[in-house]
């Protein structure tokens, strides 16, 4: 950009960048690593990219604006809708806030029930355990999967199942119909701004969450499902990866996990698996860790089993994470994004 840049030519993502800019590289950073949608992360590295001088007086209005914009933000967060409105009309005028907080329903609209992932799972749990399972599976399908994985396992059993069923299920809800599920959720829980419920859940969903949960809660829900639908449960099962899967993955992809996993951690995952699992992982480490892990294996004796799973979820999330990063590649069966010659 010249150093003409105007602020009201600027696009949204620019005004990002600029302030990304602005934060410097560690906190840039951080913010970037929380941007879940690859398009808009793209949008924004781009722009931070091609921004080339910037103003002193554009950056103190676009600092301005996001300062307006927190502070509207956690107005929501704090006293709702009327309260917001209320504060901004005595700080910027009527129109200036109803422009404020119309923007700002746009811009939560891709996120909502974000304050649950500030909530105490155990707590959010038992919350919920009176609501109906529709609910309480259309706010976990929103919430961050490692998030949602500790609420599910803090439910009981069968809720646990029900909702599972639910997530699985959820595809395209009437915006109608869900302007009436805002108005319960602000009533019962918190004043949340709740928009757009309209694409969340789903097998995939659900496959994510039980890959962040604990083995135990994974298999409960894993069986029940299989009693009250097999092909749904087959087809959860297709999307998830559990410790077992670890041989189908390819030695590259063992090695760089190794290097995140401790010796005592490693030594407890393997506690009670098979021999080829065991074998798989012996095989991609030196003659001297292997030695290291056998003795650990050995000096640790007999595990709880409980101790083994939390380790092996551990393990699992471990992988999950350099997936994700593309640090790895999982091969799942019909994987239709396979490489062509």
């Amino acid at each position: 950009m010249g150093p003409d840049l105007e602020i009201q030519t600027m696009t949204p993502t620019q005004k990002v960048a600029a302030f990304l800019i602005v934060l410097g590289p560690t906190t840039a950073s951080e913010v970037l690593k929380n941007i879940a949608d690859d398009d808009l992360l793209d949008k924004i590295t781009m722009d931070i990219a091609s921004l080339n001088k910037v103003s002193t007086e554009i950056l103190n209005s676009i600092l301005e604006e996001f300062k307006t914009f927190f502070q509207a933000s956690n107005y929501l967060s704090s006293g709702g809708m009327d309260y917001a409105k209320e504060l901004l009309e005595k700080a910027y005028g009527t129109d200036h806030a109803k422009k404020i907080l119309d923007r700002l329903v746009v811009l939560m609209n891709s996120n909502p029930f974000q304050f649950f992932n500030e909530a105490d799972p155990g707590q959010l749990a038992t919350s919920f355990q009176n609501e109906n399972p529709q609910l309480i599976a259309l706010i976990m399908a929103y919430l961050k999967p490692e998030h949602s994985a500790q609420v599910l396992n803090y439910l009981p059993a069968d809720i646990q199942a029900q909702v599972a069923m639910k997530i699985a299920e959820m595809d395209t809800t009437n915006p109608e119909i869900l302007s009436e599920i805002e108005k319960i959720v602000e009533s019962k829980f918190s004043s949340v701004v709740v928009q757009d419920f309209s694409k969340a859940g789903g097998v995939e969903s659900l496959a994510n969450i039980l890959n962040h949960a604990g083995r135990v809660t994974e298999r409960n829900v894993i069986e029940l499902l299989e009693i009250r639908s097999p092909q749904l449960a087959e087809d959860v099962r297709e999307l998830m990866f559990v410790f077992e899967d670890i041989v189908n993955l390819e030695d590259k992809a063992i090695q760089r996990i190794l290097r995140e996993v401790d010796t005592k951690d490693l030594a407890m995952s393997l506690k009670g698996t098979k021999e080829d699992v065991k074998e798989k992982i012996f095989k991609n480490m030196s003659e001297r860790a292997q030695a290291m892990l056998r003795d650990e294996m050995e000096y640790m004796g007999p595990a709880r089993a409980k101790e083994v799973q939390e380790v092996q979820t551990k393990f699992v999330g471990i992988i999950r994470t350099l997936e994700v990063s593309g640090e790895i590649i999982i091969s799942r069966e019909n994987n239709e994004d396979e490489l062509i010659d």
